[in-house]
């Protein structure tokens, strides 16, 4: 798999990963039972309609889309509860990006967060690995929620000190926002 989402547990991963899936599927009361093991997910990119910012779902046909961009992507998802499995597995091999997903909504999770984000920068297979760091739950935090996360997590001293190419996006499954900024991430060989 060329694309992994990893994050401790409840994170949010699946509930992220079903909303890139199938947007309106996820709602105020949408419910994910956390992934024991592995899921995989495949992600149609959405084309932009003309008259409005909604998205369209995705056709055969794709002629605003330029032939060398992709039209969807899989993903595999690791649970969280596998976090001690990560670096023993094969998981690593063959990844080109990694979606790493923080609860931003649960300051008591980000120090648990940044230790397992840490362990990832560190690890030789993902060393030219792009990385997307998704702060999820912005729904249910407050604005200086996501400073206070970065804060913790030490981004602004990890990202002069890592050769992995980390972007930041602040995301929420049920108000969709930043789906547009992870969708285009993933594009991007």
């Amino acid at each position: 798999m060329s694309c992994i989402c990893l994050g401790p547990k409840r994170a949010g991963k699946t509930h992220l990963l079903k909303a890139l899936q199938e947007p309106d599927s996820i709602d105020e009361t949408s419910y994910s039972m956390p992934t024991i093991g592995t899921g995989i997910y495949r992600i149609h990119f959405p084309e932009k309609s003309p008259h409005s910012d909604k998205h369209r779902p995705p056709t055969d046909v794709a002629p605003s889309m330029p032939k060398n961009l992709p039209k969807f992507i899989q993903i595999l998802e690791i649970g969280g509860s596998m976090a001690p499995l990560w670096r023993q597995s094969q998981y690593f091999e063959d990844v080109k990006k990694l979606i790493y997903v923080v609860d931003a909504s649960n300051l008591c999770q980000i120090s648990a967060a940044g230790v397992l984000f840490y362990s990832i920068l560190t690890e030789p297979r993902l060393q030219k690995v792009k990385i997307l760091l998704v702060l999820t739950k912005m729904d249910y935090s407050y604005r200086q929620m996501r400073n206070e996360a970065l804060l913790m997590l030490q981004m602004a001293k990890l990202q002069k000190q890592i050769r992995q190419q980390v972007t930041i996006v602040e995301a929420s499954a049920v108000t969709k926002v930043g789906l547009d900024s992870i969708y285009d991430w993933l594009k991007r060989p």
